[in-house]
């Protein structure tokens, strides 16, 4: 099938790739010519495991191709993918400009009746909006539009898009679940779960489906809260709960809290849907309170250590919101670096990805080239996201180049009897301190 993809952030770039390994023809559009100069060379414009490979693979076989001439992009397309930034506005609803813009592009460009499937993050009665403005720039070739929400976990998204555990299809009629099921042929061949519902199903199960995500992380910190005041162990109540088949295991690790630029946005915009449906979706905004919360209570760990954090040093190791990104929008290590340092704290960082974006985000902030340059004369060390290459930490190297050998484990990364071991305090989370 030609596919077009309209947008080549991350979402967007990921379906161009995807969509390119599993047979289609795809043209991934883009306003900035910058960034299509870039991907015609091969390159990605953010860091994403297997991204590039499957670009430059999708380019050789000639199935994957770049332009910023969205026009003829979407002309002879049988497939558009709108997948264009939504970004949230001054009241917290998702900004639509760029999503409609999208959309006049192909209902002013396409010669033929297209299938336009809504890729981005929207809420509920967009696709309705996006039909009318098809209808009323060209009636005659009855576009279809689909809701196709994405899934993807950033450090993931290759594993997610090739390997999903299930394809979500909103639509209205059996011509355009047709295409769709097409489209996705070869993932359905392999077992891959289909299903399909009405557009506003879909579009309000992708909401549905990250705040009740960022709930259970909530959850799980509100607990540990509980557990600091009792003297339990958060990480031993979580695998007790995770271990009932109705509850499940993910998303119950205690810790910073989320951020990305997926779950923050999109709890807001759930709540300002429902607030405009008539409704007062309280518990939301108490899922990001206690989000909140999770920053200023490790905060308070480094303050209780340290006692005074004028002009003390304070090492954080992972900048990005989570392994495996660059990406630091809403991250809760830079939320916690400017708490510190509205306080007087010296902050370093160390990221393996994430460096360069972190300190553009906090010009403040200092950055290492590795976590033992970040560490030396550190007087406190925080373990903020829990990239892979933390677990060869040298501990007895960091014990004798730090000020105090003091961790606060912002993800309860390392295991207390190790920190004991090598002599450190520890401050985990929602578990008893090593003094």
């Amino acid at each position: 099938m030609r596919v077009t993809v309209i947008g080549t952030g991350h979402v967007g770039l990921i379906t161009c790739v995807s969509l390119a390994e599993l047979g289609h023809v795809v043209v991934g559009t883009d306003s900035d010519e910058e960034k299509i100069g870039q991907l015609d060379k091969g390159l990605s414009p953010f860091y994403e495991p297997g991204v590039e490979e499957l670009l430059v693979s999708g380019m050789r076989a000639g199935k994957l191709s770049f332009t910023s001439d969205s026009t003829a992009a979407v002309a002879e397309a049988d497939v558009v993918f709108i997948c264009v930034g939504t970004p949230p506005r001054a009241s917290g609803e998702a900004s639509l400009v760029a999503v409609e813009q999208a959309a006049a592009v192909v209902g002013r460009h396409a010669s033929r009746r297209t299938v336009v499937v809504e890729k981005s993050t929207v809420p509920a009665g967009t696709a309705q909006r996006v039909k009318q403005m098809l209808v009323r720039l060209k009636p005659d070739l009855a576009h279809e539009v689909v809701s196709n929400p994405e899934f993807l976990r950033e450090g993931k998204a290759i594993e997610d898009s090739l390997n999903p555990d299930r394809i979500l299809v909103g639509a209205e009629s059996p011509s355009a679940f047709a295409v769709m099921r097409e489209l996705y042929a070869p993932l359905i061949g392999n077992g891959c779960r289909l299903i399909e519902t009405d557009i506003a199903t879909a579009e309000l199960a992708k909401h549905a489906c990250n705040a009740f995500l960022a709930l259970k992380i909530s959850y799980a910190n509100a607990l540990a809260r509980l557990c600091e005041r009792s003297g339990a162990d958060v990480v031993a109540v979580a695998e007790v709960m995770g271990a009932d088949d109705r509850i499940g295991k993910q998303f119950l690790a205690a810790g910073l809290g989320y951020g990305g630029y997926c779950f923050p946005k999109d709890l807001v915009a759930f709540e300002r849907l429902a607030s405009g449906l008539g409704y007062k979706f309280r518990l939301l905004k108490e899922v990001a309170r206690i989000n909140d919360e999770a920053v200023e209570a490790t905060a308070e760990k480094v303050r209780d250590a340290l006692w005074n954090l004028e002009n003390k040093k304070v090492t954080l190791l992972g900048l990005s919101f989570k392994p495996g990104t660059d990406d630091v929008r809403f991250s809760p290590a830079l939320a916690l670096a400017r708490r510190l340092m509205s306080q007087g704290a010296v902050v370093v960082g160390y990221d393996p990805e994430a460096g360069a974006e972190a300190k553009a985000e906090l010009p403040g902030l200092e950055v290492a080239s590795d976590p033992y340059e970040a560490a030396g004369g550190a007087d406190c060390l925080v373990l903020c996201s829990e990239w892979a290459e933390f677990r060869d930490l040298d501990l007895a190297k960091l014990d004798e180049i730090m000020q105090h050998p003091v961790i606060v484990d912002g993800r309860n990364f390392f295991e207390p009897e190790q920190m004991r071991a090598a002599g450190f305090s520890y401050y985990p989370t929602g578990r008893p301190a090593i003094y």
